[in-house]
């Protein structure tokens, strides 16, 4: 029996059109809350054996064919404003990264790094995104969060253990909010900075394909900084193409021929596929390098039951 809610609560909900890989079963149940009352009543109600799983815009996630045994949650309108005070930029956690790099640069406010991320802040935080050497943990001030037992709480940013690609949130923590600190830019400056991030960024990456973002962590343990003596010998890409693994495909998966470190479906792609040729290239990487890759993509949820 799920908890009364003023948002939307649907059973058996299929998540493959809500990832940007559009593949996946159903979870037990999607909630998207109407505002972080909502969503501390409900978590304060439900049972504390049902496990939640919060979910951003699906920009870097694998749903498997089986689904997920879980409440998904999935923040919407009543988490996505975005507003300056000063030098801090309060983004709700809906807010999609893109959107708050320009109007953080509208108002003067320089956090171009997250112009091109995919995928939204709440998601950015739980990863430490980064790009062109610039992270979030560069920059967060607090995060807000709901915890799984219905408690809103602030979490300053050295509570979160950033590191490489990854924080230390605790389990079932939906974060509602975070707040940044951004130096003073030139509005038009900014801009243009932007536009060329974008352009470098779609003259190298498959944006066009259905993809999920990089696909591995790069073993340097850092992104591209976009320098001129940026070292590549530790990046993904560069080891998946010495293994000969650049374009390789399985059903309808494949590693794109624009980047290496990219994990399309080409069309008709189950999870298992996508997943699978991941896992084949891990293995094939290790086997050429001796290094192992390690998923950036997050995989979640069941395979799917055999009925032969």
């Amino acid at each position: 029996m799920m908890p009364p809610v003023r948002g939307t609560l649907t059973e058996g909900r299929s998540l493959a059109d809500l990832t940007w890989l559009r593949v996946g079963g159903p979870a037990d149940w999607l909630f998207q809350p109407a505002d972080e009352a909502d969503l501390v009543q409900f978590l304060g109600a439900l049972d504390p054996a049902v496990p939640v799983f919060p979910m951003g815009v699906g920009s870097n996630l694998i749903v498997r064919d089986g689904g997920l045994r879980a409440v998904v949650i999935r923040l919407g309108r009543g988490f996505n404003a975005i507003r300056i005070e000063g030098d801090r930029v309060i983004a709700g956690a809906a807010a999609l990264d893109a959107h708050v790099a320009r109007r953080a640069a509208e108002a003067g406010r320089d956090l171009t790094f997250l112009r091109t991320i995919p995928g939204s802040i709440g998601g950015a935080v739980r990863m430490n995104a980064g790009c062109y050497g610039a992270y979030v943990a560069d920059h967060l001030i607090e995060a807000r969060a709901v915890t799984r037992e219905g408690r809103a709480v602030t979490l300053p940013a050295a509570e979160l253990g950033f590191a490489y690609r990854q924080s230390a949130l605790p389990e079932g923590c939906v974060l509602t909010e975070a707040t940044f600190r951004a130096e003073a830019g030139d509005p038009a400056e900014l801009a243009r900075r932007m536009d060329e991030q974008i352009a470098r960024r779609d003259s190298s990456q498959p944006t066009k394909e259905r993809s999920a973002g990089s696909t591995f962590r790069n073993p340097a343990g850092f992104s591209s900084t976009g320098r001129a003596d940026d070292t590549h010998e530790l990046k993904a890409w560069k080891l998946i193409d010495e293994a000969g693994l650049r374009g390789a495909r399985r059903g309808g998966a494949q590693m794109s021929e624009m980047h290496s470190n990219f994990l399309i479906n080409t069309g008709g792609a189950t999870a298992a596929d996508l997943e699978g040729l991941g896992e084949e290239v891990i293995k094939r990487v290790f086997q050429s390098s001796g290094i192992r890759l390690e998923w950036e993509i997050m995989r979640v949820g069941e395979l799917p039951v055999n009925k032969e």
